[in-house]
């Protein structure tokens, strides 16, 4: 869920035509999920006539950097990188940050300050050079929940423990419009928590604040899809638009440099692609845990013998952030197992590789998987 903040125009004086350009500042929430959605997007309307700047966290930007080259972030001249301070700690520069931790500065607005004086910096540039144009709305990401319904109605928090187990989660919440039918179990699992103070369940009760405000909302989803859905968040931000699937508009737009800016912050192992040509077609299971999520040592070698155990050709996501606090090690009889259907890799070309025939089955993607129609898997 995307939020377009408009800003009021200033008197410009005499500005180049290339300067006249509506100008879209985007700002992502700083994980890869996030910025790879909103990158996407941004792409889109540079190539509708917008000038872009998109702004990562200063963390981020040198992962981009790390992983794409020292060069990679360069753009176009009305298409521009920024970073600013999230005033964490500095923490390893080839992991994902503590998402707790994250989430709490943020809801310190740690980064309004720096946002707010690179607004002005633009809008400055703007009225002395041809650099940039003034600024004209801001895109932001947020988070369309109601968590904060669900705690003022004493759902949430858990009241103990056996909750998880005694069927309370299966309790139909009839009242959010557009989701007649959805149990609790269906919400994210960061609600089942029995502690009030718990940072995500905090964080995405307050994520919706200021929405009223936005003068738009842009949803990655399509009205064949959930026009139910659209129809319910529409009788309540009257404008509301669907955008969805963001790849098949990119598909259509004729590559350029800005196409080319890559949208991962880990290096992609392009060896996993000439891999995947020995395969046939529709035969390999792609199993990525995304850019959060991870898991303890057991648990990853619990997984990876399933996998030899399904004796199925499968591409193995294994980020080099997986492991909590260790190593990702395998056990060698599995490598000797699977040497001749299974291939793992730090990070996969995932446009590139959906776009082919390969995939049988994933735990990727939603929206992809949509897309391109394959059949999904998600693991809880």
């Amino acid at each position: 869920m995307l939020r377009i903040r408009s800003l009021q125009s200033r008197k410009m004086g005499s500005i180049a035509a290339a300067n006249k350009k509506p100008h879209a500042v985007f700002i992502p929430y700083p994980t890869q999920s996030h910025i790879k959605a909103l990158l996407k997007l941004s792409k889109l309307l540079h190539h509708r006539g917008f000038h872009i700047t998109f702004v990562n966290t200063e963390f981020n930007h040198r992962r981009f950097l790390k992983s794409q080259g020292p060069n990679s972030l360069d753009g176009l001249p009305d298409f521009r990188f920024e970073a600013i301070p999230d005033g964490l700690p500095l923490s390893e520069e080839d992991a994902t940050q503590d998402i707790i931790l994250l989430c709490q500065y943020i809801r310190k607005r740690s980064m309004v300050a720096p946002f707010l004086e690179l607004l002005t910096k633009l809008n400055h540039r703007a009225t002395t050079s041809n650099i940039n144009p003034p600024v004209t709305c801001i895109v932001s990401d947020g988070l369309m929940l109601h968590s904060r319904t669900l705690m003022e109605k004493g759902i949430i928090p858990l009241k103990d423990e056996a909750s998880l187990t005694n069927g309370f989660l299966e309790t139909v919440i009839d009242w959010i419009p557009g989701f007649e039918g959805i149990r609790l179990k269906d919400f994210s699992s960061f609600i089942r928590t029995t502690n009030p103070n718990e940072t995500l369940l905090d964080y995405s009760s307050t994520s919706t604040v200021g929405l009223e405000k936005a003068s738009a909302l842009i949803l990655h989803t399509f009205d064949a899809l959930e026009s139910h859905v659209l129809k319910a968040v529409s009788s309540m931000y009257p404008h509301t638009y669907a955008i969805g699937p963001l790849q098949r508009l990119l598909d259509r737009v004729p590559e350029n440099s800005s196409e080319k800016v890559g949208y991962h912050l880990w290096k992609e192992d392009t060896e996993c692609l000439k891999w995947l040509d020995t395969k046939p077609p529709n035969s390999v299971l792609y199993v990525n845990f995304g850019s959060i999520a991870v898991t303890t040592p057991q648990q990853l070698v619990e997984f990876g013998m399933g996998l030899a155990n399904s004796k199925q050709n499968f591409l193995w996501i294994i980020r080099p952030d997986l492991v909590t606090g260790e190593s990702a090690i395998l056990p060698a009889e599995l490598a000797v197992e699977t040497k001749e259907r299974g291939k793992i890799a730090s990070w996969c070309p995932q446009e590139q590789g959906f776009c082919l025939d390969w995939y049988r089955d994933d735990d990727y993607d939603t929206a992809v998987s949509l897309q391109v129609g394959f059949l999904l898997a998600k693991l809880n």
